[in-house]
């Protein structure tokens, strides 16, 4: 059954984030560089321990896709201070999961700072049962969307998106798709589909891949998917699919 969790606004979310990074790099005596690192901010500065394990077999939960198919990504243990991710996500493995590692560690992350105080009455009643269990097909949640944008915060925090934009591309403005398919790259539309490269996409969902293409550049300095990558950079104003009527692209931090 969905967990009831609070509404949090966004800003407060990515505020809690930027905490967490500072009291790291106060304790470290670093300053932080892409790509965070996200083991080191869990295991050494908030003491949680990370595990390994097929989580269906452990949670006693059949898999519903197949006996490859994971649903079940991550699950947090608050009492015994561990998070056990799902072993298909072991970067050691499986070299191309990384990225979607990487964010389920912050997601966890997420949870833990988030949501651990809702479950302390079950924690009193079953002290080593997983309070949060993250199931992809839940991802519209609640809970589990907080937790995804805190995953996005933490792992591309503003501060350094800007920065790596601003190298990138010379300044801070933003890549307006509307704009950019007016380049001679952008092949006219033919009925209702339009060439971008070698791809052939629904006229509607064109500036998907053009967005796609532009996060491409960042996923491998910060070590994540593509996907997570520019989620974020439209979150932050910085992937734009038509002009804006006002250029208010926010610069915070």
């Amino acid at each position: 059954m969905p967990v009831k969790v609070p509404f949090l606004r966004e800003e407060l979310i990515e505020r809690d984030t930027e905490a967490l990074l500072a009291e790291f790099e106060r304790a470290r005596y670093i300053r932080i560089a892409p790509p965070v690192p996200i083991e080191d901010i869990i295991e050494k500065h908030l003491k949680i321990l990370v595990e390994f394990d097929e989580l269906h077999e452990v949670l006693g939960v059949p898999r519903s896709g197949g006996e490859t198919d994971s649903d079940i990504l991550g699950a947090m243990f608050p009492d015994e201070q561990r998070i056990v991710i799902d072993a298909s996500l072991d970067p050691e493995e499986n070299p191309s999961k990384e990225g979607r590692y990487r964010f389920t560690l912050a997601h966890e992350t997420g949870h833990w700072r988030l949501h651990r105080h809702l479950f302390e009455r079950d924690l009193a009643q079953q002290p080593t049962a997983a309070s949060v269990v993250c199931r992809s097909s839940q991802a519209k949640e609640p809970i589990e969307r907080q937790a995804d944008y805190y995953a996005g915060c933490l792992l591309m925090p503003r501060r350094l998106v800007f920065d790596a934009w601003s190298k990138r591309c010379g300044s801070r403005h933003p890549f307006v798709y509307a704009f950019a398919k007016k380049m001679p790259d952008f092949k006219p539309r033919c009925s209702n589909w339009v060439r971008i490269g070698r791809a052939m996409l629904p006229a509607g969902e064109e500036h998907q891949f053009a967005f796609n293409t532009v996060a491409r550049e960042f996923t491998q300095l910060f070590r994540v998917s593509t996907e997570a990558m520019r989620i974020r950079l439209e979150n932050l104003g910085l992937l734009v699919r038509d002009f804006p009527a006002q250029h208010a692209f926010s610069s915070r931090g």
